[in-house]
């Protein structure tokens, strides 16, 4: 039984449990007894133990369960005892503030699974710049908790944190690539193919104007601290970071919608700010119905030497107007055409709809974070404000062909919602993922190589002699890297390729930069807290050892806070296992 089923099927457990507690409870409760009653109570016999768990694969055990896990193991507990000596609680059963269960929604995708290169020796996938996943992963940690595991996407876990890449040689090329190959160190024999794309970045002044629409959910669930007043804290660091020839204009959306901020200069910042200022939550969700007005106020004033963007604010509960996933998709994809850029901004936790949320984003030309905390919002806001809002590329694909004779098998790390067919690669109706100015994208492939191959599976009785023989000439290559973008407002890909040479890798990981390495230590952290079973024997110590030794110059502290939250991965894991003898 998977860890997953074992999970759901631990959840009517604590349900019971909260059902019973609160069946139990009566309004004419009388007083509670004082320590002293207390003290005179016999002490209560303990109900025998519930008989414990079925083992799971490792890297899916104790990590997964452990608040839930001792919630419920104290609430049963209680229970029994009550149920065994009521007279010891004075007749009156045990409280507890018992916090529902969430309702966040996240998009559903297995794992990517290896593959055979005799069988399928290309891999093609858009380029994902989100950082939603880090964030609210973060969030979850910092509250004792760990995150849902589809909550966990490599991809933006990885590409959350800004590296020293390469930067592109031409002004006339927007990035550019690099590729790194080292041992793996969870899995001895195999070998990492670590791709990363870096796009040039930009001067304030040299950017070009932005038209932009704030669009911002003002629904009654947007009322707590974490949602609404904190993104007004964050749009008034934004607004500061206005020239005087940009436009801001506001909608917002709860029962109905309204324009809040007509079109305004960048210049009367202290304007933007009071209407920011004077936002408060109530009514339903009519984010459907936002959407249409935020991208009906963009097109009035649709200025082709500008970026035109729509930024959305959200939790992603709609409830009123366009609510059909579908319907909603095609609204934005048709949108994306007429050149109006969207990013979103989730905040929230416990009905946060990440689902709807990466679907909009895929859908029109955008890119999303989660806003946890206002360090955060200074972040994505302020200080990288041109990744977030500055596109330098279009629909950028990657294709990687792996070359049979020297690799057996390769398996793509994250990217499971962004997958293409081979022949999306080369057409260019195909929508992808965009990279803002200074965006980093890192893809990591884990290879089996050739010579391991025979651990794999048997050679085929009836293959013809030599299939899995490279082309002439070509067997020194490891596999072969090729990239297809559009510039901003041009409809035709440009190409970029790369060869990666065998005798190219590092022989050990030590001999690996710091970037890269690190890159590699918070993978191996998103498919831990995912449970994958090729991180079983590559422990959270392991981990945050290989990211402390990576940290390199770390001026925003982000690396040193990474190797915190693994630590404290770590802990509520020991916790939860604690929790189940």
């Amino acid at each position: 039984m998977s860890t997953m089923k074992k999970i759901k099927g631990f959840a009517p457990v604590v349900a019971a449990g909260m059902l019973t507690l609160a069946a139990c409870s009566t309004p004419n409760m009388g007083p509670a007894p004082g320590p002293a009653q207390m003290m005179e109570k016999p002490q209560v016999p303990v109900a025998p133990p519930a008989p414990a768990p079925a083992p799971v694969p490792a890297a899916a055990s104790a990590d997964r369960r452990t608040s839930m896990t001792a919630t419920a193991g104290r609430s049963r507990e209680a229970l029994a005892n009550y149920a065994a000596a009521p007279q010891a609680y004075g007749g009156t059963p045990p409280q507890w503030s018992l916090v529902p269960e969430p309702a966040d929604k996240f998009p559903e995708k297995d794992a990517n699974k290896s593959v055979l290169v005799s069988e399928q020796p290309v891999s093609t996938f858009s380029v994902d710049v989100d950082t939603a996943s880090y964030a609210f992963v973060r969030r979850m940690l910092s509250d004792g908790r760990m995150p849902p595991l589809q909550a966990v996407r490599v991809e933006e876990m990885v590409n959350y944190f800004p590296y020293r890449y390469k930067v592109p040689a031409k002004a006339s090329e927007p990035f550019a690539v690099t590729t790194e190959v080292m041992p793996s160190p969870w899995q001895q024999g195999n070998q990492l193919v670590h791709i990363a794309l870096k796009g040039y970045d930009i001067t304030a002044a040299a950017r070009p104007r932005a038209n932009v629409v704030l669009l911002v959910d003002i629904s009654g669930s947007m009322g707590p601290r974490d949602r609404l007043p904190l993104l007004q804290q964050g749009f008034r660091l934004f607004a500061q970071q206005l020239r005087d020839d940009d436009t801001v204009s506001i909608v917002t959306y709860a029962n109905g919608t309204a324009v809040a901020l007509e079109p305004t200069s960048g210049k009367n910042k202290q304007k933007i700010i009071d209407v920011i200022d004077s936002l408060h939550a109530a009514g339903g969700t009519a984010g459907g119905d936002g959407l249409q007005r935020a991208y009906a106020q963009a097109e009035r004033n649709f200025d082709p030497k500008a970026v035109n963007r729509v930024i959305l604010a959200t939790d992603g509960d709609f409830n009123i107007g366009i609510t059909d996933p579908k319907q909603l998709e095609k609204f934005i994809a048709d949108k994306r055409k007429s050149g109006i850029y969207l990013s979103v901004f989730g905040v929230g936790l416990g009905n946060l709809n990440d689902a709807m949320i990466q679907r909009l984003t895929q859908s029109g030309n955008g890119n999303a974070a989660y806003i946890d905390n206002l360090l955060e919002a200074r972040k994505a806001l302020a200080q990288e404000l041109g990744s977030t809002m500055f596109p330098i590329a279009n629909d950028v694909k990657v294709q990687v062909e792996f070359n049979p004779a020297q690799v057996a098998a390769y398996r793509l790390v994250g990217y499971e919602t962004r997958m293409l067919n081979r022949q999306d690669f080369k057409d260019d109706k195909v929508d992808a993922g965009d990279m803002g100015a200074g965006h980093n994208v890192t893809a990591i492939y884990e290879i089996t190589p050739a010579a391991n191959g025979a651990k794999l599976l048997d050679q085929l009785r009836y293959a013809k002699p030599g299939k899995d023989k490279a082309a002439a000439g070509k067997g020194d290559e490891l596999c072969y890297v090729k990239v297809r973008y559009k510039l901003p407002g041009e409809s035709v890909s440009k190409q970029l390729d790369h060869a990666v040479l065998a005798a190219s890798a590092r022989t050990s990981l030590e001999a690996v930069p710091d970037d890269q390495r690190f890159a590699i230590a918070v993978a191996a952290f998103a498919q831990r807290l995912r449970g994958e079973q090729q991180l079983a024997d590559f422990s959270y110590s392991d981990i945050a050892k290989l990211a402390d030794g990576a940290r390199g110059a770390d001026p925003e502290g982000y690396r040193a806070e990474f190797v915190k939250m693994v630590r404290m991965a770590e802990s509520l894991g020991a916790v939860g296992a604690t929790a189940q003898r």
